[in-house]
């Protein structure tokens, strides 16, 4: 579960109600205990490195500001829309830049669709005709896709400035299978999302969510409550997406069979890319947005993570990796924190799961530092630090 909260468009984006490769998975969701809740335990022995699943969001959307700074990809399944050379030439800056093997960029522009009526873009007749039938047709701006007075544009604007049907019943039953929270946790991650004044701004954005997409079976979620909990649930449940046509670019160039010296020379061009890229755009390289996912919101965290999610795809589907041997009946952890962060002490590590996701870590590295300081990593570098300064004093006085 990552921390980052997605478009609030997501609350009305894209139900999908097959889960497809998710069904078939080699792990179930079971109950823990009522401190605890539910985890995902696997259902079979899984090898190291082996896909333990694979699944589609029930939700999931692009974020606002990544879309607003022309990182374009799939209104639907977020794939990348543009080719590796000009999602290169973009992060640059330098329109004319060439990438050796163009062939290795899996973009195929002559598919892409967009909707008559609003222009949105989709990368296949497929996802275009998926969103029109699950959400496109609510959603769709038509005409007044520019137009700044329409209810869905100042829900969005509103979202943008602070940073960053027939399917009722499946909706509310997907819902309910997310992790819940108790309304001062909810409060809790409100006001961690949204910074002090997050009462006044999350009213704002009920109102306005009302305003364009009201509707008296899904009354309960438009209630200053109900809003605070779906809130608070694509808060706490919502897994990042990145997507990359530039990424998808070098790992099949890594992939080729070249001579040596061919070989050294991509190497070197694709490390100075990088190199120049994060010099002009810094770490901000993929299309991003947020989704839900039912079977992945299941995985508690551990310190020790024996599983990983990625998506190797270049789209939404989210694979969970095995990363070691897993065995039957054993739970399936994932880690919230990365991987700078998993190195730092217990105390740190668990001030920053307190403070984004409202629990203490119990996994067996945090048990097995238990009696360490309670310190966090920075109070340990100043100390050395201070340390250090007594010594070279020392030793200044004894010269």
């Amino acid at each position: 579960m990552a921390a980052a909260a997605g478009d609030v468009r997501g609350a009305a984006l894209g139900a999908r109600p097959g889960l497809g490769a998710a069904a078939a998975a080699a792990a179930e969701a079971r109950f823990i205990s009522s401190a605890k809740g539910k985890g995902l335990f696997a259902t079979r022995s899984i090898r190291k490195g082996e896909a333990v699943f694979v699944e589609k969001p029930v939700v999931s959307s692009q974020f606002l500001w990544n879309a607003l700074y022309n990182y374009r990809a799939c209104d639907h399944c977020l794939r990348a829309l543009e080719t590796a050379e000009e999602n290169a030439q973009r992060l640059l800056g330098r329109s004319s830049l060439v990438l050796p093997h163009p062939e290795q960029c899996s973009i195929r522009k002559d598919l892409h669709q967009q909707c008559p009526r609003c222009q949105v873009t989709y990368c296949s007749a497929e996802c275009r005709q998926a969103a029109l039938e699950q959400y496109h047709q609510v959603l769709c701006l038509g005409p007044s896709r520019d137009d700044p007075t329409h209810p869905l544009n100042k829900l969005q604007e509103a979202w943008r400035k602070r940073y960053w049907c027939s399917m009722f019943d499946w909706w509310i039953k997907a819902f309910s299978q997310f992790c819940s929270k108790t309304a001062n946790e909810e409060e809790e991650i409100a006001h961690k999302l949204l910074g002090d004044k997050f009462k006044g701004q999350l009213e704002l954005l009920r109102l306005l969510f009302t305003e364009a997409l009201y509707d008296e079976q899904l009354s309960r979620w438009f209630t200053p409550e109900g809003f605070r909990s779906l809130f608070a649930l694509v808060g706490t449940n919502g897994q990042g997406i990145g997507t990359s046509s530039l990424s998808q670019w070098v790992h099949a160039c890594d992939a080729l069979d070249l001579p040596m010296l061919q070989r050294e020379e991509l190497d070197a061009f694709i490390d100075q890319l990088y190199k120049d890229i994060e010099k002009e755009s810094g770490e901000f390289l993929n299309c991003e947005g947020s989704g839900l996912y039912m079977l992945q919101s299941c995985c508690n965290h551990s310190c020790i993570p024996n599983a990983e999610t990625s998506f190797p795809d270049n789209n939404f589907l989210l694979y969970l990796t095995a990363l070691e041997d897993i065995e039957a009946g054993e739970e399936i952890c994932i880690s919230y924190l990365d991987c700078c962060q998993r190195e730092r002490s217990r105390h740190s590590r668990n001030k920053i799961l307190r403070e984004n996701y409202l629990f203490t870590c119990s996994c067996p590295k945090c048990l097995a530092q238990a009696d360490d300081p309670d310190v966090t990593s920075d109070e340990e570098e100043e100390a050395e630090g201070e340390t250090d300064d007594a010594e070279l004093e020392d030793e200044m006085t004894d010269v």
